[in-house]
């Protein structure tokens, strides 16, 4: 899944070793920005150890518990069957624009289609935008036939949200999508062709083999407010947003998709109500350090581990590397290492440093990891 900040190359370049050398005593794993459910994922399937899993964002726990609340195997390929069948019911009933040739006036006739959709919310909402017609009424008919086995639904909710993801016509997010212009017309139409129920089957697929050594549970919560139900011996994977734009609005495409609708939207990226989009401290430069203060010395106290996770620049929130470290050593007996990542600037705001982040898609950079240990008193 598109995600950013994916902690997925890290756990190859340092995370996933040192991960691995301090759950060993730990009791219980709490990743508090699970994000993309990355690191969650990593650690429920490779150790033997409760794995809590928290985000503002509805989609995010969906995805993480897709694996870490279960412990066991789902046949896949019988349900997917009568899913898909149950899905191409509704399908069948609409008389869908074609869109092999994308030329303005198409996309024009795709969106007026889209918008008198009524009934179907995601086509509704992003027909001709992020998706073609074909694709939205696909993943409307996914997401309304969903299979009713509580677990088995997580799982293929989790492999629909990520489909979307894939085949979005969006530079990475969804924030806004790809307009028929000279230079983006190529990218729309090649995002227009993928086919949402293949990938949903291969993801699905993919998940279902796919488990937890323990069963954990993700939750939709604050991370500085989730930091009181620690105890001694729970190690804490941090790593907060960097963007100073909400990552709602990255991802409300995804968030609709898990809520299954999400009422009138506007502009040119189609965003729900303000109201509806989740807002976090960690994105506001006036709230952003004394958030991540709070959520340390919560910790702190709380005498449980934590491995904490940053760019080490200055980023558009108003956090830096500098500042984490600065923060982290009132409350923790630090190790330090920097590893080179990638990480995306989507959204960000450049204001001429060079080591600001801009928002050129991916950028090389270093990134902190943080052990952070309570101090001995």
């Amino acid at each position: 899944m598109k995600y950013m900040g994916s902690k997925r190359l890290m756990l190859k370049n340092g995370l996933g070793k040192l991960i691995k050398k301090e759950i060993v005593d730990s009791n219980r794993f709490f990743d508090a920005f699970t994000g993309s459910g990355i690191v969650a994922a990593h650690v429920a399937e490779n150790y033997e150890v409760h794995v809590k899993a928290f985000d503002l964002q509805l989609f995010s726990t969906i995805v993480s518990n897709a694996i870490i609340s279960r412990d066991e195997e789902i046949e896949w390929q019988p349900v997917w069957n009568q899913w898909e069948k149950r899905a191409k019911e509704i399908k069948r009933h609409y008389r869908i624009p074609s869109t092999k040739k994308i030329t303005q006036r198409v996309v024009d006739d795709c969106r007026n289609w889209a918008a008198r959709q009524n009934e179907l919310p995601i086509t509704k909402a992003y027909g001709g935008h992020y998706f073609s017609p074909l694709q939205t009424v696909w993943i409307d008919a996914l997401r309304t036939t969903l299979p009713k086995d509580k677990t088995i639904r997580t799982v293929a909710l989790s492999a629909l949200i990520q489909a979307a993801s894939q085949c979005a016509a969006s530079p990475g997010h969804t924030a806004q999508p790809f307009q028929p212009t000279k230079t983006a017309k190529p990218y729309l139409a090649e995002a227009w062709k993928k086919d949402i129920p293949h990938v949903t089957k291969n993801i699905f697929s993919s998940l279902a083999t796919r488990s937890a050594k323990k069963k954990g549970v993700a939750e939709v919560a604050d991370a500085n407010k989730i930091a009181s139900r620690l105890k001694e011996n729970d190690l804490v994977f941090i790593d907060p947003p960097y963007s100073g734009v909400h990552y709602s609005r990255f991802y409300h495409v995804l968030e609709t998709i898990a809520r299954g609708k999400c009422g009138d939207v506007s502009g040119v990226g189609r965003y729900p109500d303000p109201k509806l989009r989740p807002r976090s401290k960690y994105s506001i430069i006036s709230e952003s350090q004394t958030a991540l203060d709070e959520l340390l010395k919560k910790i702190s106290s709380r005498k449980a581990k934590a491995i904490l996770t940053y760019p080490d620049h200055q980023c558009s929130n108003g956090l830096s590397g500098e500042i984490v470290r600065e923060t982290a050593e009132k409350y923790f007996s630090i190790k330090e290492q920097s590893v080179e990542s990638k990480f995306s600037s989507l959204g960000g705001r450049s204001n001429g440093d060079q080591n600001a982040a801009g928002r050129d898609a991916r950028r090389n950079a270093n990134e902190l990891i943080l052990l952070l240990k309570p101090k001995k008193v």
